[in-house]
C-alpha cells in the first residue's frame, strides 16, 4: 500500500503549531520521517534536551540597556561624577549584558521554567559518507512580534547602544546638554521595550517559516539518487538554533568540508536569495545559483543580514561549506514568527521546484 503523498504530508505538517518541544512538533516529525522512510531512507532521531527561557535573551539585555541608560543619566548630567565614569558604567555594563544575554541564550545560565526535549531527524541511504545535507528546521514559534519587528528592534538597541557610549566618550571634555542626553536615554528605553516583545506570544503554523522549507527538503529527498547526500531535518531552530548546534558538536569530526544547503522560509514572492557566512559558501552559492536561475525570481547571493540567524550558521562555523536558501520580502518578515504564518491563500510551488533542482546535483 502506498504511503501519503509529499502533498498530503505537507498539508499535514502545515495544519500543526509545531513549536519546539511539544507533542504538535513529535507529531510533525512522526509524520516527516514517515514520508522519508516510504522513500527508502533509514532515518534516525538525534535527540536532546534545550531550555525554552533560551529566548529571553534578547529581551533580558533589552531590559537591562534602558536601566543602564538610566543609572548613566546623573553621570552624564552633572559636575559631581568623574568625568570617565559614564563610559566606564556604560562599557562595562554592557560588556555584562552582552554575557548575560549570551549565557541565557545558549543555556548556560537557564532562567525560570522546565527544560524540553525536542529532536533532529537524520534521514541517509547508506552508510557511506555523506558529503551533503539538505537541512530545514521543523519548529516554529509565535511571538509578540513578527520577524519585522525584531530586525527593527535589533537595530534600534544598535542605535541606542551607539549613542549612550558616545555620549560617554563625549562627557570626558564636560558635561552634556540636556538636550542631547534625553534622547539617547529615551531611545535605550524604547529599545528595551522592543525587545521585550520577543518573548513567546501564542502559536503559529509557520507555513513560510519553515513549512515551505520542509516541503523543498522533502521534494529534494524524492529526487535525489546519490546516496553520499543526507537530509537533516533539525529541531529548535527557533530557540537558538538548538538542533543545528547539536548536530554540528556530534558530528564535529565528520563535518569539515561537507556540503550544507539549507531551506528556510520559500515565500511565493521576492527574490530568491543564496545567503553564505565565509567564502567556501559564497562559492557554493555561486555553484548552485545557476540550477535556481530558470525559476522565475532573481537569484541573490549575499551574506547573512545583521539581526537573522539560521541553521547554517553554526553548521558553517563547525567546518561545513553551508549556504541557507530562501525567499522572503518585508511581507514575509511581518507574517512570520506571528500567527498571521499560515497556509491559507500560499503557493509552495517554488518551494517545490527548489527543493527539486537542489537535489539534481
Amino acid at each position: 500500500m502506498a504511503g501519503p503523498t509529499l502533498k498530503e504530508t505537507t498539508a499535514r505538517v502545515l495544519a500543526l503549531p509545531r513549536e519546539a518541544g511539544t507533542p504538535e512538533a513529535a507529531e510533525a516529525r512522526e509524520l516527516v520521517a514517515a514520508y522519508l522512510k516510504g522513500l527508502g531512507y533509514r532515518v534516525t532521531e538525534q535527540r536532546f534536551r534545550f531550555h525554552p527561557a533560551g529566548l529571553l535573551a534578547f529581551p533580558v539585555f533589552g531590559a537591562g540597556l534602558g536601566g543602564l541608560a538610566l543609572l548613566i543619566l546623573p553621570l552624564l548630567l552633572f559636575d559631581g561624577p568623574p568625568v570617565w565614569a559614564a563610559f566606564a558604567l556604560a562599557s562595562s555594563g554592557m560588556g555584562a549584558l552582552a554575557l548575560l544575554a549570551i549565557g541565557i541564550g545558549v543555556g548556560w545560565m537557564p532562567i525560570g521554567g522546565e527544560t524540553r526535549e525536542d529532536a533532529n531527524l537524520l534521514a541517509v541511504r547508506s552508510p557511506q559518507p555523506i558529503r551533503r545535507w539538505l537541512v530545514a528546521h521543523l519548529d516554529t514559534k509565535a511571538q509578540a512580534q513578527s520577524m519585522a519587528g525584531r530586525l527593527i528592534s535589533i537595530w534600534v538597541v544598535i542605535a541606542a547602544i551607539a549613542m549612550l557610549l558616545g555620549l560617554g566618550l563625549f562627557r570626558l571634555d564636560g558635561t552634556l546638554p540636556l538636550a542631547a542626553v534625553v534622547p539617547a536615554t529615551l531611545l535605550a528605553v524604547t529599545a528595551g521595550a522592543l525587545a521585550g516583545r520577543g518573548r513567546i506570544n501564542g502559536r503559529s503554523l509557520g507555513a513560510r517559516d519553515n513549512g515551505s522549507g520542509v516541503l523543498a527538503a522533502l521534494a529534494a529527498a524524492q529526487r535525489l539518487e546519490d546516496p553520499s547526500v543526507g537530509v537533516l531535518i533539525t529541531g529548535a531552530e527557533e530557540f537558538g538554533m538548538v538542533g543545528a548546534r547539536v548536530f554540528a558538536a556530534l558530528e564535529s569530526s565528520r563535518l569539515d568540508g561537507v556540503e550544507i544547503v539549507n531551506f528556510d522560509t520559500l515565500d511565493q514572492e521576492g527574490d530568491l536569495y543564496l545567503v553564505s557566512h565565509d567564502r567556501r559558501g559564497a562559492r557554493l552559492a555561486a555553484e548552485q545559483a545557476p540550477r535556481l536561475t530558470g525559476l522565475g525570481p532573481r537569484v541573490r547571493p549575499r551574506r547573512l543580514p545583521l539581526g537573522i540567524l539560521v541553521d547554517s550558521l553554526p553548521l558553517a562555523r563547525g567546518g561545513a561549506v553551508a549556504i541557507t536558501i530562501g525567499r522572503l520580502t518585508w511581507n514575509t518578515l511581518r507574517r512570520i514568527h506571528t500567527a498571521q504564518d499560515v497556509p491559507e491563500g500560499l503557493s509552495l510551488e517554488l518551494a517545490e521546484k527548489v527543493g527539486q533542482a537542489i537535489a539534481m546535483n
